[in-house]
């Protein structure tokens, strides 16, 4: 079979399956003509083409994120490069492995008012963790460099703290030519990336610092589902000086954990504050949603604070860290786990957080019950019936604080863009995790103003028949009507919820091959979700109507109810 003969483009597309790297989301353009011909050339990579870099990127986070490895991007040159800003951002903070793999003019063309020119390389240099500048095809040197640069790319993106690269590729005329290359081989360079450990020493060593009766509390923040990893935090949450707090998108399941944070921390009494305070405090995973927690721990610091991970600086959030272990959480806690001794002294920490959690969650069963119906009455009726094989992600503003209320996921996955935590991107990211996720159905639950922001990524033609969404209907903004710095803004609606701008949601699902449904009140949520659940021959949406202002009231009279 013809191939281009594009010598970098050859090399880059064999050593992208070399690697273990089986998708690659492309963009069209003229420049990447080269690219594209190679990708589609090797039959071990599928190529998904999507026309809106933006959402593009999204959708490759959104694959690399459920299937665990790196996902290849691919766009023409121009500002087709600066549209991935947003996703390769995103991925950055989410510690998400993406090969981003821009087309370039020559060198020599940049800032001569040639059309789609501008400086790429080094475009995303704050959001990747290393950028590659590979020149135009023209000597053995260029291609040995641009062969040793595509291994290390590649390499750098999946060791150590794992993060997106960027290889921007000086592509000449011709572009579309085509040659037989039948036969060639291309080196690929292997790495053995030692895991770190501890020593049973230092094990047993840390492990006595945190042994009983000091107070001990494990927040985790958004990770990636590790069965070794919910079993070493179990084994550390039956002990009784040690609670275990998970978010939402944490991924981790257990019935001592408390996982509904801001509920059980907003029904704290003042005067049990000093008494529920950790000594140590020990985090994992990446920045958290709940600003209960954040608020509870910069006002009440512990004596210590642990952070494990392989991050790239020193992170601090709750201006109390002490120590930092640079280690991956499942290879830390098992370790952790196995070196702790039977306790000596007493302690009924534990205990009294589990007291905590189940007042915080009868209150809240309570709360709900008599709640009016609002954006609080639908999550509360819609989460409980959501089948657990799902995977379910939410989009930032309300809809995931929500969730963070309601807590007790026990999904398959359960996912929120929180790296950067914008609303751009997110039903692409879902789209995307609804492609990588086979064997199960990929739900995203939104807000409208969210839905509005990447509405183009209900035109992808890879759009699974797995993936449904739901769209809270609000009138835009919730989440402005429930913060302190704008809900008592005399511009509120004007110009941050901006309730004005109302999306035709039936006729964009007619138009997108979407099965459409609405619910404008609890019983009409509780009749159609089972048809909504039950659709597996096209995607589905399904409205949910709730009232603007009745909902901000209703959530701010929960977290005001102690």
């Amino acid at each position: 079979m013809e191939n281009t003969r594009n010598y970098i483009s050859r090399c880059l597309s064999a050593l992208l399956s070399e690697h273990g790297i089986t998708d690659a989301v492309v963009s069209p353009g003229s420049r990447n003509a080269p690219l594209l011909v190679a990708l589609s050339r090797n039959e071990n990579i599928a190529m998904h083409v999507v026309v809106d870099e933006r959402s593009a990127g999204f959708i490759a986070l959104g694959m690399a994120l459920t299937q665990g490895r790196p996902v290849a991007l691919v766009c023409t040159s121009g500002t087709a490069l600066l549209n991935y800003a947003p996703a390769v951002a995103e991925a950055y903070y989410r510690r998400v492995p993406l090969i981003v793999i821009s087309a370039d003019r020559p060198k020599e063309w940049i800032d001569q008012d040639d059309s789609q020119t501008i400086v790429q390389p080094e475009a995303l240099s704050n959001y990747v963790k290393r950028s590659y500048n590979l020149p135009v095809d023209c000597s053995k040197a260029d291609r040995w460099f641009a062969n040793r640069s595509i291994n290390d790319a590649i390499l750098t993106a999946v060791s150590g703290r794992q993060a997106p690269v960027h290889i921007n590729i000086q592509l000449g005329e011709p572009l579309g030519a085509l040659s037989d290359f039948s036969g060639e081989v291309f080196r690929s360079i292997q790495l053995i990336d030692p895991a770190a450990t501890l020593s049973t020493a230092r094990s047993r060593e840390l492990g006595r610092t945190i042994a009983s009766p000091r107070k001990v509390m494990i927040v985790a923040g958004f990770l990636r589902p590790d069965k070794t990893l919910n079993r070493a935090l179990n084994r550390l949450a039956a002990l009784p000086n040690i609670v275990v707090l998970t978010e939402t998108i944490s991924n981790l399941h257990g019935n001592a954990f408390v996982d509904c944070i801001d509920s059980a921390l907003s029904s704290l009494a003042p005067y049990t504050i000093e008494e529920m305070r950790p000594d140590v405090v020990i985090t994992l995973g990446g920045a958290l949603v709940s600003r209960h927690i954040k608020q509870f721990l910069r006002n009440n610091p512990p004596q210590e604070h642990w952070h494990v991970g392989i991050s790239r600086t020193t992170i601090d959030c709750f201006m109390s860290l002490t120590t930092r272990i640079e280690m991956s959480p499942e290879i830390f806690f098992p370790l952790l786990a196995s070196a702790m001794q039977p306790h000596t002294a007493s302690c009924d920490y534990a205990r009294q957080w589990s007291v905590v959690k189940n007042r915080a969650l009868s209150l809240r069963q309570a709360f709900t019950a008599r709640a009016p119906w609002s954006d609080f009455k639908a999550f509360g009726t819609l989460i409980p019936m959501i089948p657990r094989g799902w995977n379910v992600h939410y989009s930032n503003g309300t809809s995931i604080r929500y969730a963070q209320i309601f807590g007790e996921h026990s999904y398959h996955r359960c996912e929120c863009n929180r790296g950067v935590s914008g609303i751009d991107g997110c039903t692409s990211t879902a789209i995307g995790a609804s492609i990588a996720y086979k064997s199960g159905v990929t739900l995203l639950i939104t807000g409208d103003m969210s839905a509005q922001y990447d509405i183009g990524a209900l035109a992808c033609s890879h759009i699974s028949p797995r993936f449904k969404m739901i769209v809270i209907s609000n009138g835009g903004g919730g989440i402005f009507r429930f913060i302190h710095s704008t809900r008592s803004l005399d511009i509120l609606e004007e110009c941050f919820c901006v309730n004005n701008t109302m999306l035709p949601f039936r006729e964009l699902a007619a138009g997108y091959g979407f099965e459409y449904m609405e619910a404008e009140n609890e019983q009409d949520l509780r009749d159609v979700f089972p048809r909504f659940r039950d659709i597996a021959d096209r995607p589905a949406m399904l409205v949910i109507k709730t009232p603007a202002e009745e909902s901000a009231v209703v959530l701010n009279s929960f977290f005001e109810r102690t």
